[in-house]
């Protein structure tokens, strides 16, 4: 291995870019052609066939919208056809024979999680599992583990440190599975591994980062590895995870949908983007060399939201590496690569919030960045659109609603807003071509189901969802609920949207992976849609009967919002279906031994002493000396009578007589934790720790 980093001749990567140039070509030839077709259809929809500024209005936004739609759809029937020809053979596994990717030696590799706040013992449970996999199947070696933290609540992070030192016990990790708690929290997650490659990267060739609800099988990790090290061009190489683990009956939904549709999206996105895909932050292996030269994120310099760290990294990571003469790609073929999906609808929203801010900054960077591919400024418009959809399907809503409203309460207008002449324009309606329109943007949303359909049947694969007969009734669950969820996504990305342009600040929490979702809680949230939702029914009835009807694919869902977020939230009924064998996945019908030893692992529990974290690290002997080797001396950076000053508070009084700020500085200090420990066996026992020393010693004998 070289110290030198540099960049991969582009000459050896001309082969695949024309066949990119093609199919990308090809893509936009059809999202277009499809789409001024359409527009001339609402064209003449249109009672004044364009001939007011309203009508250009809803004719613009439209024509945004349906070319939205038709990316997605052609995508899907691009995988679909590839598919069926076997796989695109420009891929990278198809490139190389099964023997000779074995037979390359496995270079030495750093594995990343990156964690905050996140369910400790559920998260290191997950990398357990990992761990033991490639231990399984003798690749350990060349495999190392870092645990990065970036949680700031102290029972957290000092459960994070025990948890730790446990599962090295247990595995027998040492100088294997590493442990860092950043002291400072900067630029998120992308300061987090930044932090890492500065202190550790040279030692390592490749890193594989993942998330805290990430699972990847020694098979695949070796296998991307290998990959790498035939594919010198490749800078990063992104696999296709699939959710699993769901419980509620929104999780189910959420992983029967990615696990049976990203097939063909999958494969469709990998054979348009090719060499210049996106990496996705997670369950995907980089080349650390030119990873640390050239993909280094710098805050934005823009206005409000423009400006500030990069919230979002990971796009703009691909983008870098593509700028440097590197190759990202996707490759759908590594399989057995998983990660979990919200339980509730609410907690995937508040994930979408902090998404929607990240991604609305990527378009300061799609305009401003200099050198980046075209494919990845595309990239960065795609995400951006994920969000901007939803406040340009609401304000389509309102134009259409405007324009109802108008040719029904104001009289004829032969001379209309832009309308220039002698000669009136009069107003026309041809119902056989709305019809036709309507059908055909339903045909965009949901061919592509039934091309997964199809897949599935053509390739045998209806068994692992539970057969021919579950799987339609699978698909037909997913889509009823899709239609009553995609109103409610609809009005809250908007919302969000709005929020990031305002430059609403955002706290950055934890996942929650297991509650429910109480009635008061989804009342509070969906109260402003449900009151607009009865509120248009109720105008679109005023105006005209079938302008109701209209509306009621928007509204109804709208108006029944807290039932809908509460009852998928629930547990019981998912767990009903699974039982039916419905909205079931083939890792549940032929569980993983990763997958297995994660649940087993997850559904034990460490012996604890009703203690909390923070009362355990003071009176515990052996944690008190673990997070003391964790520590530092950090009487000379604060002043050493506040240190002492704040012990002495915490004897007296217990840790609530603390901020924040005193209590972590406390328990970052060695000679603090040494000093809590002492004086703590020394309390009084009516004083705080003294309690909590009788509780600690009935629990024991208990």
């Amino acid at each position: 291995m070289t110290d030198v980093c540099q960049a991969p001749s582009r000459e050896s990567s001309t082969n695949w870019r024309r066949v990119a140039f093609l199919r990308r070509a090809l893509l936009i030839g059809l999202v277009f052609g499809q789409t001024l077709v359409a527009c001339y259809y609402l064209l003449w929809v249109l009672p004044y066939h364009g001939g007011t500024w309203l009508e250009l209005a809803i004719l613009g936004l439209f024509a945004v919208l349906y070319a939205w739609i038709a990316v997605g759809f052609w995508v899907a029937a691009f995988g679909f056809v590839l598919r069926l020809r076997g796989g695109d053979r420009y891929s990278l596994l198809r490139r190389h024979r099964n023997r000779d990717i074995e037979s390359v030696p496995v270079a030495r590799t750093a594995i990343v999680m990156p964690v905050y706040h996140e369910p400790v013992h559920w998260t290191f449970s997950g990398l357990k599992a990992v761990y033991r996999d490639l231990q399984r199947k003798g690749q350990l070696d060349h495999f190392e583990f870092f645990i990065l933290s970036d949680s700031r609540d102290p029972d957290t992070w000092l459960e994070e440190q025990a948890a730790w030192n446990r599962l090295v016990r247990e595995l027998g990790a040492e100088g294997r599975l590493f442990y860092r708690r950043r002291p400072v929290n900067l630029n998120y997650k992308s300061g987090n591994v930044a932090d890492f490659l500065r202190r550790w990267g040279r030692h390592y060739e490749y890193m594989v980062v993942l998330d805290a609800d990430s699972l990847v099988s020694a098979d695949t990790l070796v296998r991307m590895v290998r990959l790498m090290e035939l594919e010198p061009r490749v800078g990063i190489l992104q696999t296709n995870p699939n959710v699993i683990n769901g419980q509620s009956l929104f999780a189910r939904i959420q992983q029967f949908a990615n696990r049976f549709y990203s097939p063909l999206f999958a494969t469709g996105l990998a054979a348009v983007q090719m060499g210049d895909a996106a990496f996705w932050g997670h369950n995907a292996i980089l080349r650390v060399r030119p990873f640390m030269r050239f993909c280094g994120l710098r805050k934005l310099r823009g206005p409000g939201i423009f400006g500030g760290p990069i919230m979002s990294h990971d796009f703009v990571e691909a983008a870098y590496m593509g700028r440097a003469g590197y190759e990202v790609w996707l490759e759908p073929g590594l399989g057995e690569s998983f990660e979990e999906s919200p339980p509730t609808l609410s907690d995937e929203l508040v994930r979408d919030n902090r998404w929607a801010k990240g991604n609305l900054q990527h378009l300061w960077i799609m305009l401003t960045a200099p050198g980046l591919r075209f494919a990845h400024r595309l990239a960065f418009l795609n995400g951006i659109m994920a969000y901007v959809a939803s406040p340009l399907w609401l304000l389509f809503l309102i134009c259409t609603t405007a324009e109802a409203a108008r040719m029904t309460l104001a009289p004829i207008d032969y001379f209309p807003e832009g309308h220039q002449g002698l000669f009136p324009l009069w107003p026309e309606w041809r119902p056989e071509w709305a019809l036709a329109l309507a059908l055909s943007t339903a045909l965009l949303l949901f061919l592509p189901k039934v091309f997964a359909l199809a897949d599935a049947f053509c390739h045998r694969l209806a068994g692992g969802f539970g057969g021919p007969g579950r799987l339609t009734a699978s698909v037909l669950i997913e889509i009823a609920v899709s239609v009553l969820l995609a109103p409610l996504r609809m009005l809250a990305h908007s919302r969000f949207v709005v929020a990031a342009l305002l430059n609403v600040s955002l706290k950055w929490a934890g996942q929650n992976r297991t509650e429910e979702t109480s009635w008061s809680e989804a009342f509070r949230h969906h109260l402003p849609g449900m009151v607009i939702g009865v509120g248009w029914s109720a105008f679109a009835w005023s105006l005209d009967r079938l302008f109701f009807l209209w509306s009621l694919p928007v509204a109804l869902p709208l108006v029944m919002a807290v039932p809908t977020s509460v009852l998928l939230s629930r547990i019981a009924i998912g767990q009903r279906l699974k039982v039916r064998r419905l909205l079931t996945i083939p890792e549940e019908e032929v569980p993983l031994k990763i997958l297995e030893d994660a649940r087993k692992a997850r559904a034990g529990s460490p012996s604890e002493t009703g203690l909390s974290p923070l009362q355990r690290a003071v009176l515990s002997p052996d944690l008190n000396h673990l997070h003391w080797s964790l520590a530092r001396d950090h009487r000379a950076a604060v002043r050493d009578d506040n240190l002492r000053m704040a012990v002495t508070r915490c004897i007296q009084s217990g840790p609530e007589a603390l901020s924040a700020a005193e209590l972590t500085q406390v328990l970052q200090d060695r000679r603090s934790l040494r000093e809590l420990h002492r004086k703590a066996w020394i309390a009084p026992p009516s004083g705080y720790w003294g309690r909590c020393i009788q509780r600690l010693a009935q629990e024991s004998g208990s």
